[in-house]
């Protein structure tokens, strides 16, 4: 068996369609998720678009860390809002904005301490010092 398929963190993107399509459906573990483009770019539009899944795993990595770095110092944080936009600068180079909301009655400390330990999530640490990707081609499967 292949060792990815025993990883339950492995997820598995296809086409929807065999040809005019950018749907894709997603396989994250038992989540069942849909990445389009919209209709503007030639997508039927019928899910999130790549840069929002990445954006949103952003989003998603920084609310917790936040959660769980406040819940050991048992600090009140409530809520942590992550909102995020993606652009490229003058030599093409991605920039990520991540605007970060603390609800809670935390004090100015508190809140600056969380805020730089937002750069610590593990999405952030990836994006920010870059990633290998090692791909490859495997057989199609016997019909």
């Amino acid at each position: 068996m292949d060792a990815h398929a025993k990883d339950p963190h492995t997820v598995t993107v296809n086409l929807r369609d065999t040809e005019g399509s950018y749907t894709c459906d997603i396989n994250a573990g038992k989540h069942q998720l849909v990445a389009d483009e919209p209709v503007p770019l030639g997508g039927d539009d019928l899910g999130a678009a790549p840069y929002q899944y990445l954006k949103a795993a952003l989003g998603a990595c920084t609310a917790m860390t936040l959660r769980m770095y406040a819940e050991r110092k048992k600090w009140p944080l409530t809520n942590a809002i992550v909102t995020l936009r993606h652009s490229r600068d003058a030599n093409k180079q991605s920039v990520f904005e991540r605007d970060i909301q603390l609800v809670g009655e935390l004090n100015d400390d508190q809140r600056e301490r969380l805020l730089d330990i937002a750069d610590r999530c593990p999405v952030h640490k990836t994006l920010s010092h870059g990633a290998t990707i090692l791909s490859k081609l495997v057989d199609q499967p016997e019909s």
